[in-house]
């Protein structure tokens, strides 16, 4: 792995917002719309994490994965690339690439799993790094005096990658942004701490509120409307 962010691909691959939520021709034409096209991701990266804890690998490499899928659909469509495959595909290289190796199969055959691997591996450009916030969260709490705040802090990071996140910011900006709503929620004093930083508050309270929308959209059941979404797809033996 790179050892410096602002010098790896993941850097290079920052993506604006508009160009990571783009619904691909092929899912247009059977229907899915933007909303679903997010609800999806957000139930693959679920799955992910479910199928992850069977295998109880790291949460780097399940942080990993999340973000392997979430690059692919930026390039390819649901339609084209099963969803749930994708994901253990994801989880299976994502493994090897944290040098955490599992054996992942389950529902589908390891062949399956294979040659998804290289369509995924060709719809990255071959790029595996990937930087996370957990690191600079470490960091940011020690150096803040706010070590209490760990575990809370570490839970927003993980409902993080439900979102995309990952694939607009830079990993410290995000981990700067779960620590201001922790702080905010549990009345740390951290104006100080974070004025020595020289961050743009702007851009951390941004990705703040971004957190908070997806956690206020989140409060309706999405299971039935995923079903819905998964019916318009084609189906897989």
């Amino acid at each position: 792995m790179a050892a410096n962010f602002w010098t790896s691909t993941h850097y290079q691959q920052l993506m604006h917002p508009e160009d990571v939520d783009v619904v691909q021709q092929l899912d247009r034409d059977r229907g899915i719309t933007l909303d679903d096209f997010k609800l999806v991701k957000m139930h693959i990266s679920n799955y992910i994490t479910k199928m992850a804890q069977l295998v109880k690998v790291r949460q780097r490499v399940v942080a990993t994965a999340i973000t392997y899928m979430r690059r692919v659909y930026t390039r390819k469509s649901l339609t084209e690339f099963d969803p749930r495959l994708v994901a253990l595909t994801s989880l299976y290289l994502a493994a090897k690439a944290e040098e955490n190796p599992e054996d992942i199969r389950y529902r589908f055959d390891i062949k399956d799993i294979l040659e998804m691997e290289m369509k995924i591996l060709e719809a990255l450009n071959y790029y595996l790094v990937v930087f996370h916030p957990y690191r600079s969260l470490t960091q940011f709490l020690q150096d803040a005096g706010m070590m209490d705040l760990m575990q809370f802090t570490w839970g927003i990071v993980n409902d993080t990658y439900k979102m995309d996140l990952i694939l607009i910011h830079p990993p410290h900006l995000i981990a700067l942004a779960c620590i201001y709503i922790a702080s905010v929620s549990k009345d740390k004093d951290s104006v100080a701490w974070f004025e020595e930083l020289r961050v743009d508050m702007n851009v951390v309270k941004n990705i703040s509120m971004e957190i908070l929308d997806f956690y206020d959209s989140m409060k309706n059941n999405i299971e039935e409307r995923v079903n819905v979404i998964f019916g318009k797809l084609p189906s897989r033996s």
